[in-house]
């Protein structure tokens, strides 16, 4: 495994994605923006998953169109990523905070893990 957020991660979570299930139609097109705040200054502080008709895709930086948007620590979204902390966790203990629509964020996230688990 790459480490988080390098290219290589974002090349390994891409070719996941591309071999991934069909995103749930109901929310397409869709974007969310994670930011992440005490980033160190080697990685980005901000990624993006947009999801259309082409499939899903992950890239650094923040895209000013999206519907959602998630902030939380480099630690915390690292620690997600790992799978040694869960988004449910996060919110309920105030780790993480959501702007936008968090309807389509919970399908997308279920099917978002699924492909990452599964690749």
């Amino acid at each position: 495994m790459a480490d988080f957020l390098s290219a290589a991660w974002f090349d390994e979570i891409n070719d996941a994605l591309s071999r991934a299930p069909a995103p749930p139609p109901d929310v397409l097109p869709w974007r969310l923006v994670v930011e992440f705040t005490k980033a160190p200054s080697t990685v980005p502080s901000a990624l993006t998953l947009t999801l259309d008709d082409s499939g899903a895709r992950l890239e650094p930086g923040d895209h000013v169109n999206a519907e959602t948007t998630i902030r939380l620590t480099f630690d915390d979204a690292h620690a997600l990523s790992a799978g040694r902390l869960t988004s449910a966790d996060a919110l309920r203990d105030g780790r993480l905070t959501v702007r936008g629509d968090l309807g389509p964020a919970v399908a997308v996230m279920a099917w978002a893990r699924e492909a990452y688990h599964s690749r």
